[in-house]
Order: structure tokens, then C-alpha cells, then sequence
């Protein structure tokens, strides 16, 4: 029997070339995501790390278990949080939520109060963003309207169950925080006896969470939407993938909505109803009509 402990201080197997090529048919075929020899190590790592949890000790073993039936749809699913939540942060890219605040500001005027803006942050990790789209829409409409919470929504949609229930939650600690303003800080959270900062229940209840692989947009239930970010997820996947998933968000979006993209993430992109924004910081496109 193994002394407790050994297993876990013992440095993970090389995964083989063709275990390392099974597991990136698998991710591609399932998620999109395509793994270069960049980063064969940091799927090791992952992969190593679950099998520990499992008590599996080679690579093909844990491959079967993952494929396999029902129980391994539930193990993917376990894989997929490794794999995919990343480390982010409130307005993590503050000129998308500059040109986000320009957008809302200018078409208040020609906006009918009993339409609400429908939001959507594609890829919402575990809910910076959505949170932040909440809060920059309260921003703007708390000083136009008295019931600013009820002129909006957001859909915050992501593969990954453990990431949707961290949105549930709306727990986060300081550092996620660090590129918010004191003010709005103290607005929208309440400090809790950890130092944690919980998101307060009237901003939470405008963010609805679901889980979504954009592989199926197809399929999605979206439609009309004023708002869709997508920022920090197409380096995921292969260049053409990157533009299918595009063409469809445009499908979703209403006239005149504002499509805004990671910078870098996709080059030479058009789309026949979608016009670029005007900003050397940010990648954007609105909905002609």
C-alpha cells in the first residue's frame, strides 16, 4: 500500500504524444478549444491534478472515464472548470466599458422606457464581466430614471457549471476589485467579515446565468440582444471557428446593438449587417438598421 502522501508529492507522468493527441481531438471536437505544444504542460498539470482527486494513475484511464456514458459527461464537466475559468477582474478592460457607457448615453433619447436593454456577456467565467455590465448600466440610467434596475438584463452564459455558480453567488475577493472605483464599490457590494466583497442582491437579481457552449449558439434561445461581449474567449479556438461563432452572435444582435470583441482576438473579421466602432482601444462593431 502507498504511504499517505507519496501520491500527492509525486511529480505528474509525462503524457505520451498520442495520449497528448487524443486529448486535443477531444477538447476541439467537444469544446472548440484547440491546445498548441504551448500548452501541453499546462494540460498535464490539469489532467494530473483530477486524476489525483480520482485516484487514477495513467492518462488512458482517466480518457475512458471521461468518454464514458452519463458518468463521464459529469467528469467533463468537472474537467472543463480546469480548463477553462481564468483568472479575471472587474472591469478588466476599461475601454470597452468606457465605449460601453458612450453607447447607452447617446441612445437613451430614442430608447423607450418599456424596452429593456438586454445584455449578454458570452464567456462570463465566473461573473466579472456581467456584474460589470450591470453595474455600468445602473451608472448610466440611475440618474435618468427612478426604476434604473428594471430598464435592463443580463445573460451571463459559460460551459462551465462552477464558474455559473460562482456567478450565482457573487462572492469575490479584494483583488478582483482593484480596477473599481471606491464609490461604485461601496454602491454595489457589501464587505464581508473575510474581506470578501458580496454583490448586492438588487444588482444580482438583474444577472441571469446559464450554461451555454458556443459550439451550439445555433441552438441558443437569444435573440435581440442590445449588448453581447465576447472578450477573452475566442483565443480558444482555430481561426475559422472564431468567425463562425461571430456570425452568429451578429445574428443576435438587435439593430443598432453593440457587438464588443477582445482585442487581437480576431483579424480581418466583416459581416455584411455589422459596421466597426470608431476607437483605436477597443474592437467593436454595431448592428446596422
Amino acid at each position: 500500500m502507498q504511504p499517505t502522501g507519496v501520491w500527492a508529492l509525486t511529480p505528474p507522468a509525462e503524457i505520451s504524444e498520442a495520449e497528448f493527441r487524443d486529448w486535443q481531438r477531444l477538447l476541439e471536437q467537444r469544446a472548440g478549444m484547440v491546445l498548441g505544444e504551448q500548452q501541453r504542460r499546462f494540460l498535464q498539470n490539469s489532467l494530473s491534478a483530477r486524476m489525483r482527486e480520482l485516484s487514477v494513475g495513467d492518462y488512458a484511464s482517466y480518457y475512458r472515464c471521461v468518454t464514458d456514458g452519463p458518468r463521464g459527461a459529469v467528469e467533463w464537466s468537472h474537467l472543463l472548470d480546469r480548463l477553462t475559468v481564468q483568472e479575471t477582474s472587474f472591469f478588466r478592460h476599461p475601454p470597452s466599458f468606457e465605449l460601453l457607457c458612450r453607447y447607452l448615453q447617446g441612445r437613451l433619447a430614442e430608447r423607450s422606457p418599456a424596452r429593456p436593454w438586454a445584455f449578454w456577456s458570452v464567456g462570463c467565467a465566473s461573473g466579472e464581466e456581467p456584474y460589470s455590465l450591470a453595474i455600468t448600466a445602473m451608472e448610466v440610467l440611475r440618474g435618468e430614471t427612478a426604476n434604473a434596475a428594471e430598464r435592463f438584463g443580463v445573460t451571463a452564459t459559460d460551459i462551465s457549471l462552477n464558474a455559473l455558480e460562482k456567478v450565482r453567488q457573487g462572492l469575490y475577493p479584494p483583488r478582483r476589485l482593484e480596477r473599481l472605483d471606491e464609490a461604485l464599490r461601496d454602491r454595489y457590494f457589501s464587505a464581508q467579515a473575510d474581506g470578501h466583497f458580496r454583490v448586492l442582491p438588487s444588482l444580482a437579481e438583474r444577472v441571469c446565468s446559464a450554461r451555454l457552449n458556443v459550439l451550439d449558439l445555433a441552438k441558443a434561445p437569444m435573440s435581440g440582444m442590445d449588448i453581447i461581449f465576447c472578450q477573452n474567449l475566442l483565443i480558444y479556438f482555430r481561426r475559422w471557428r472564431r468567425r463562425e461563432i461571430l456570425n452568429r452572435l451578429a445574428e443576435r444582435l438587435a439593430p443598432g446593438g453593440l457587438l464588443v470583441i477582445g482585442v487581437g482576438e480576431v483579424v480581418g473579421w466583416q459581416h455584411p449587417d455589422l459596421q466597426p466602432v470608431a476607437d483605436p482601444q477597443v474592437l467593436a462593431f454595431t448592428r446596422k438598421g
